[in-house]
């Protein structure tokens, strides 16, 4: 069996599909790409028993079909030392030895047996399909993946869960102290249907969709999904279980409106929560006309650090307390040069949404308060 493939081509490839590889697997055989070349097409699939990634890259000067597997890590850590050039594939099928020629030597190595990996799975006739732009895809897990959790208790909160409607779709994420809610009326399903994707096919999407054009098609059925993009398709287990209520969480009525200006708030944060509790992070707005004060203090160092800032609020005097790092995050999923922070009291959920929406979407995010000691 032979091939010749583009170096960079396949490095690139072999790159973007490793992050599948988990560092410790039950089955050996996980540990290593499977290549499959077939009339002229050579695939790549790697797996870690929930998600199989494969991708498809060109080749030439190939003859006979044939598949063999390879350990991931030695392969990539050769393909890395080597410039752009052709490299030629020599397999044999049989003792899966595996020579590779470049321009000034050559690599040996041994392959296995590519019947020892797991198939992929499949879906049901029943599974529901989507059109969806990349870029809309990619900007709602961007923006929602930082708030998914890591609760072996209620694993529904461990990914982004998917609402379709006939009014748009919905990708909401939440660890139960930030949420982020980020509705696009560019996709809309004629049935009511939902999925909740988890945390590492979600990074995984995030990290290939900026490099796609056109639109991605999703499918699912209650156990799986399928992201079929242009050079690689992604088969994973989908989180089983019922995503709550999230509507009924997001507060309706805050009569406290605060406009600020967004990087100017993220960079006294920055600077301010350096002084806060290293156990806590706490960190306090106090509110009053038109002037927001951000401070924090490390009582056990003797610390502490104050900043103001001009904003827009004509309201009552008020202090809330919020975990700084939570906040940083959401103000960095936030594109709009100003913000709109909608507060009640300083119990209750702050919202806080971009001042201009981007077009056909309507992006929220909430934070839970920490209760302040003065």
């Amino acid at each position: 069996m032979k091939f010749v493939v583009s170096s960079t081509a396949l490095s690139s490839h072999l790159q973007a599909s490793s992050r599948v590889i988990n560092s410790k697997n039950s089955l050996p055989i996980l540990d290593c790409f499977l290549f499959a070349l077939e009339d002229g097409t050579l695939s790549v699939t790697v797996s870690d028993g929930e998600i199989t990634m494969v991708t498809t890259i060109e080749v030439s000067d190939n003859d006979v079909n044939g598949r063999f597997a390879v350990v991931a890590k030695t392969l990539l850590d050769a393909l890395r030392e080597l410039p752009e050039q052709p490299l030629a594939f020599e397999v044999n099928t049989h003792t899966f030895e595996i020579t590779v020629r470049y321009q000034n030597g050559q690599y040996s190595l041994m392959g296995q047996n590519a019947d020892e990996f797991p198939q992929s799975a499949t879906l049901s006739d029943a599974a529901v399909r989507l059109d969806i732009r990349a870029d809309v895809l990619q900007e709602g897990i961007s923006r929602a993946v930082f708030a998914t959790a890591d609760d072996e208790l209620r694993p529904v909160m461990n990914g982004i869960y998917f609402d379709m409607g006939t009014d748009g779709l919905t990708m909401v994420a939440s660890d139960g102290h930030k949420l982020v809610r980020c509705k696009t009326f560019t996709v809309k399903s004629e049935e009511r249907a939902a999925f909740i994707l988890p945390k590492k096919p979600a990074n995984l999407l995030k990290a290939l969709l900026p490099k796609e054009t056109g639109n991605t098609l999703v499918e699912f059925d209650e156990r799986n999904a399928m992201f079929l993009l242009d050079n690689y398709r992604i088969v994973c287990r989908l989180i089983e279980g019922r995503y709550p209520n999230y509507n009924s969480v997001i507060p309706q009525d805050n009569p406290y409106k605060v406009t600020v200006d967004r990087q100017m708030m993220l960079g006294a944060l920055k600077r301010v929560s350096i002084f806060s509790s290293q156990s806590s992070s706490l960190i306090k707005l106090r509110l009053e006309e038109n002037l927001m004060v951000i401070s924090a203090q490390d009582i056990d160092f003797s610390t502490s650090a104050e900043e103001s800032l001009v904003c827009q609020y004509a309201e009552t005097p008020m202090s809330i307390g919020f975990k700084s790092t939570f906040l940083i995050d959401i103000l960095n999923n936030i594109a709009s040069n100003d913000v709109v922070i909608e507060l009640a009291d300083p119990s209750r959920a702050g919202v806080i949404i971009p001042l201009e929406q981007e077009r056909d979407e309507d992006l929220l995010m909430l934070l839970m308060p920490m209760m302040l000691n003065d």
